[in-house]
């Protein structure tokens, strides 16, 4: 190729951040980075916001290089055949490469009420809007979190430390992902902290009301205050723009992350399903899947073959509140091991995480191409689910 190329970049999340300082390796390379907003959210801390302990945003001069631009604005469309997106305020931006990093939101909620009367936190607007409701909230009003993950978890804990009366209300199993070791200490720290926990059968709720929720064992529940945590999904920008997704909407990719119709189009982060088997949506994934697509973006630059994904995990940490925490090792397929750590070590673990992540994209920034974690060896069961797709796919081809 002869001149510069320029990718974009959309989504200024984990992912897009990461992809974008990257791609910067090269001179002639020029990034343009699209996100709907004017400073970096740490997601991971959004229940820190609601509970009052964090702002839960970084400025972009912090953890973005110097030289890539950034444009405050929502992608409205893609048109890959001649390669620009359409911007809400009326604006196009043309790429040779486009990098796919929309991210997750909150799910479309589909029980009565809850779009109504409880309030999301998947969003930095979402917990901006929160906090002034429960500031407002005596200690007495009753808290309900709804969804027993990581952000249920941590928002049920948080609230409670920060003196409410929560009730966290699991649908099913308290954190699906933990072993039954951590699943037990995690429900002691909660009990500690006075959150009352539903689970089992029965517990999925079936409706919201403005003071209450309703639960499929016929129970009714007062609930002031209902956070909704149950499910997240992602935006339909791919979908829209004629781009092949999986049934969530997450773009579709082989597994160097490329578009399954477009190789100038690839996509990172949770917005992406590489062979339809996407990974657990997490900034662990994120950060390196943001890497390896910028690396795909590089590798075709340079007239090379990219190389295929090759995720490894470490396990979930959860905050229970600012003293306490749990960090759940896993194999590197992502499933959970016995061992954990716990308590204020625990807590002291995620809060290195935490500060962690900021700092990898902070690291990359200055000296783009020195985060490897992506090349850490961990892809081997991802390829044995593969290659038994593959072994598969002759015997279900023909039938009706």
């Amino acid at each position: 190729m002869t001149g510069k190329s320029n990718v974009v970049v959309i989504g200024g999340g984990y992912a897009g951040v990461m992809a974008a300082n990257r791609l910067t390796q090269r001179d002639d390379v020029t990034v343009t980075l699209i996100n709907p907003r004017s400073t970096f959210v740490e997601r991971i801390r959004l229940h820190q916001l609601v509970g009052g302990s964090d702002d839960a945003v970084a400025e972009y001069g912090d953890v973005l290089r110097a030289g890539i631009e950034l444009v405050v604005d929502t992608v409205s469309g893609i048109d890959a055949a001649e390669r620009g997106v359409t911007l809400a305020s009326g604006g196009t931006v043309g790429y040779d490469y486009l990098i796919y990093a929309v991210g997750s939101g909150s799910a479309d909620p589909r029980v009565p009420g809850a779009a109504e009367f409880a309030y999301p936190i998947a969003s930095l607007e979402e917990a901006q809007r929160l906090r002034p409701v429960l500031d407002a909230a005596p200690a007495t009003a009753a808290v309900t979190v709804v969804g027993a993950g990581p952000t249920g978890i941590e928002t049920a804990a948080e609230l409670a430390e920060a003196g409410h009366t929560v009730t966290l209300v699991c649908g099913g199993v308290l954190g699906p992902y933990l072993h039954p070791r951590g699943r037990r200490s995690v429900a002691r720290r909660l009990a500690k902290l006075g959150v009352t926990v539903l689970d089992g059968p029965g517990t999925k709720v079936t409706r919201v009301a403005r003071d209450a929720i309703e639960l499929g064992d016929g129970r009714t529940l007062p609930s002031a205050v209902t956070v909704w945590t149950a499910g997240f999904g992602v935006p339909d920008l791919a979908a829209r723009s004629g781009l092949s997704t999986d049934a969530l909407g997450r773009l579709l990719t082989d597994e160097t992350l490329t578009s399954v119709d477009d190789e100038r189009v690839v996509a990172a982060g949770d917005s992406a399903a590489p062979s339809d088997l996407p990974l657990r949506m997490s900034c662990q994934a994120a950060m390196p899947l943001g890497a390896r697509a910028a690396d795909t973006v590089l590798s075709r630059i340079a007239g090379e073959q990219p190389s295929p994904l090759n995720q490894a995990f470490a396990g979930q940490c959860i905050s229970l509140g600012r003293r306490a925490g749990i960090f759940q090792f896993a194999h590197r397929y992502d499933v959970a091991l016995w061992f954990h750590i716990d308590g204020r070590s625990g807590a002291r673990l995620k809060e290195f995480v935490c500060k962690g992540i900021v700092k990898h994209l902070a690291d990359e920034a200055g000296k783009p191409g020195s985060y490897s974690l992506h090349r850490v060896s961990g892809g081997a069961k991802r390829q044995q689910l593969l290659r038994a797709r593959r072994d598969e796919a002759p015997a279900t081809a023909d039938r009706p």
